[in-house]
């Protein structure tokens, strides 16, 4: 099994910024393709951000320029920076993998609040 928790979501102000931390635990090898996922109250969830295993990057347009997804030093962990935050950009925010294999099961989230 795989645990994945995230952090570091917060309130902020538009044009702010905030970096989110997703660690994974649990029967994990090799380098993952790993996204970072967002749902708005009302909508479906989409994927933003993601990082394959050679790290190479994507993200969706509404964030592109603004979003930077990385691997941490330590295994398993994967981070979205976040800045010039919009009102849109409010949601949970989760990470799992991406691809072929199917996500594990998901965490908690965290929350991002963007307003004034």
């Amino acid at each position: 099994q795989v645990q994945l928790v995230e952090s570091g979501g917060g309130l902020v102000q538009p044009g702010g910024s905030l970096r989110l931390s997703c660690v994974a635990s649990g029967d994990i090898f090799g380098r993952n393709f790993m996204g970072w996922y967002r749902q708005a109250p009302g909508k479906e969830r989409e994927l933003v951000a993601s990082i394959t295993g050679g790290d190479v990057t994507e993200y969706a347009d509404s964030v592109k320029g603004r979003f930077t997804i990385s691997r941490g030093n330590a295994k398993n962990t994967v981070y979205l920076q976040l800045n010039n935050l919009k009102p849109e950009d409010t949601a949970v925010y989760r990470c799992n993998r991406v691809g072929l294999l199917g996500p594990w099961q998901w965490g908690q989230g965290t929350q991002v609040t963007v307003s004034s």
